[in-house]
């Protein structure tokens, strides 16, 4: 994978097969058929916190890379090298997570980018927390955003949550009762990140103590 010498890597459980939601399904159709074509495309993913762009992105990148295909995978949150998105044009999928994040410069940089990939067979694919024309970054940006094939992703609920949860721990040979998660979604937060967050604290813990995480557990740990 053509990461250009950034420290980034992917999580190989981002998959495009396992990413959820019914609604969702129209976007994942059309990321396959772009999978499959030739010409130039820019696609706009938007959606609230927890929703799944890193998912869909870097699921992205890995259907890519099996095809054969040279990709990047940018977080605009992590630290960067300075001119990065620069010299991006000959990369086969570019994907960028978090352009709500871009600084001026990297603005200036991807509205370039998005008017040489015309002329490539490149797909450029980013993901923010707003739609385009909400977004507070350069006005000839946000007109060249917009006229990206734009999807917003479902807001996920919490049994849907529950699952990705639950996938996770399986990942990492955790068992814990589902009960907990929902007792985290109703008293601690219902963001993903969040009690994933949580959960990673209650793990150690209950390594330290020798305990199971139950509910009684995550109040005594948390304090909730």
């Amino acid at each position: 994978m053509n990461q250009l010498g950034l420290p980034l890597s992917l999580n190989s459980k981002m998959l495009l097969s396992n990413f959820i939601g019914k609604k969702n399904q129209q976007v994942l159709d059309f990321v396959n058929q772009l999978l499959t074509q030739k010409s130039s495309a820019v696609v706009f993913i938007s959606g609230a916190k927890s929703s799944g762009k890193t998912h869909l992105l870097q699921g992205c990148a890995f259907s890519a890379l099996d095809g054969q295909l040279g990709v990047i995978y940018i977080d605009i949150k992590q630290e960067l090298p300075e001119g990065i998105i620069n010299d991006l044009v000959s990369v086969d999928w570019i994907c960028i997570d978090n352009v709500d994040y871009l600084s001026i410069i990297q603005q200036q940089a991807l509205f370039d980018l998005y008017n040489r990939i015309k002329l490539a067979d490149t797909k450029l694919i980013v993901s923010a927390g707003s739609l385009p024309g909400e977004l507070n970054l350069l006005k000839d940006l946000k007109t060249r955003l917009s006229l990206a094939v734009v999807f917003t992703l479902e807001t996920l609920n919490d049994e849907q949550k529950i699952l990705i949860i639950e996938r996770k721990m399986t990942d990492i040979n955790i068992n814990i009762d589902i009960k907990v998660y929902h007792y985290l979604f109703k008293v601690f937060s219902r963001d993903l990140n969040d009690v994933l967050n949580a959960i990673n604290i209650l793990d150690e813990t209950s390594l330290q103590k020798k305990n199971n995480i139950s509910i009684p557990f995550v109040k005594q740990t948390l304090g909730i």
